[in-house]
């Protein structure tokens, strides 16, 4: 179970269209330090506005620390990274591909938490990356906005995600130095690891000269996943509090192929009872996520699991709120590349007003965006569907293999 406490304020944020506007408004305020890491940071207008605020920051003498992962953000543009150097923010690629690429089995590994702190004071997580809200890589301009969340946190968790991030830079740091022959600045940098205090969620200079109080109000606590100490955590979070359950599970995720423990605690909630819903991609974005899933809907479907496809856009959400109290919001999906290979973030919130405040926009999807699929027709569907879910869940398989890893 994650560490809850008490004493936070979390204001979600829907979509990037409200998660962007805080980011920078935040940015702005900045007195001392920001630290930045997103999987995704896209040339347009939206990163310019992000680019453009970092850069504002460190001009005026905040430190400003950023990292974007090397299969997100293959290259960030070198007008950006000439103005990063210029005004003095620090930042640094995580796993660039290299030469061979993703023949690497190592290279699968990826930085997708979207994380920001901005003087120990707030932070930022959730699954939005730093890009259009109408813009699809693959798919281009879009008519309706992605269907995504984050949330702004104040609090003691503020402190967690700090250190965290504070020691992936150091980690990052080391392993340039390494990269590079300079062993005495990798020595320095693990040093400084392994003596870096306990962050807390104090705000640096808040113009008092006292800490400010904690703000009264949610219990709340952040998860990790990453390859060291942290590797399931986010999907014991998740079991543990659907076995709770005891009315309904509501489960919004972008790429969704939870692996057989959590499919069981699925099916055993419906045997209890318990009203379980998806809220699952309806619209094809890459081949192995949108079909791998398919041929685990049957059991679901039979077991009396409502499974709905949302239409209206691409959905790009991370989310679930259980017994109208117990919400998470944060970028790792229930699918074996987050709870595997990547580096994750999600903030679990056990609080009844906020949970109540996500399920709106959830059961607003749900009824007027999305189509819900039928038991029967679902199980005659097509030859052809079939095999395409055969060959992407065997894709999947392969590369779980490919890493060493069992799911």
């Amino acid at each position: 179970m994650p560490n809850m406490r008490a004493g936070h304020s979390v204001q979600l944020l829907t979509t990037g269209q409200a998660f962007f506007p805080a980011l920078v408004e935040a940015v702005d305020a900045a007195l001392h330090e920001v630290r930045l890491e997103t999987y995704i940071f896209h040339e347009d207008a939206v990163g310019e506005s992000v680019i453009a605020a970092l850069e504002r920051a460190a001009l005026r003498g905040v430190e400003v620390y950023l990292v974007v992962d090397g299969i997100g953000t293959p290259e960030l543009p070198r007008h950006w990274q000439e103005r990063l150097r210029a005004s003095g923010v620090q930042w640094q690629q995580f796993l660039p591909l290299g030469s061979l690429g993703l023949l690497i089995p190592g290279r699968w590994r990826r930085l997708h938490r979207k994380l920001c702190v901005v003087d120990r004071a707030q932070a930022f997580c959730g699954g939005i990356n730093v890009m259009d809200d109408f813009f699809e890589l693959n798919h281009g301009v879009q008519e309706t906005a992605r269907f995504d969340f984050a949330v702004q946190v104040q609090g003691p968790l503020v402190g967690d995600i700090h250190q965290a991030m504070e020691q992936f830079w150091q980690r990052l740091l080391a392993t340039r130095q390494l990269e590079h022959g300079r062993f005495q600045g990798a020595r320095r940098a693990l040093e400084h690891l392994t003596v870096l205090p306990r962050t807390t969620a104090e705000p640096l200079g808040n113009g008092t000269g006292l800490p400010e109080r904690p703000v009264p109000g949610m219990r709340a606590a952040l998860l990790l996943r990453d390859n060291l100490r942290n590797r399931t955590g986010i999907e014991r979070a998740y079991r543990s509090a659907i076995a709770r359950a005891r009315h309904e599970v509501l489960i919004s995720n972008a790429y969704f192929l939870p692996g057989a423990k959590l499919r069981r605690a699925l099916v055993h909630a419906v045997q209890r009872g318990v009203r379980v819903r998806l809220l699952l991609q309806g619209r094809y974005e890459f081949f192995m996520q949108f079909h791998a899933a398919k041929p685990f809907y049957d059991a679901l479907l039979e077991a009396g699991v409502e499974i709905h496809e949302y239409q209206a856009g691409f959905l790009h959400a991370k989310v679930a709120v259980i017994d109208g109290k117990w919400a998470t919001v944060g970028s790792s999906n229930l699918d074996p590349l987050s709870l595997l290979l990547a580096r994750e973030a999600n903030v679990v919130v056990d609080d009844v007003a906020f949970a109540q405040t996500l399920l709106e926009p959830l059961n607003a999807a749900i009824a007027q965006h999305s189509v819900q699929l039928d038991r029967a027709r679902f199980a005659h569907r097509p030859l052809w569907q079939r095999l395409q879910g055969r060959l992407a869940y065997s894709l999947m398989r392969l590369t779980l293999f490919l890493t060493g890893r069992d799911y």
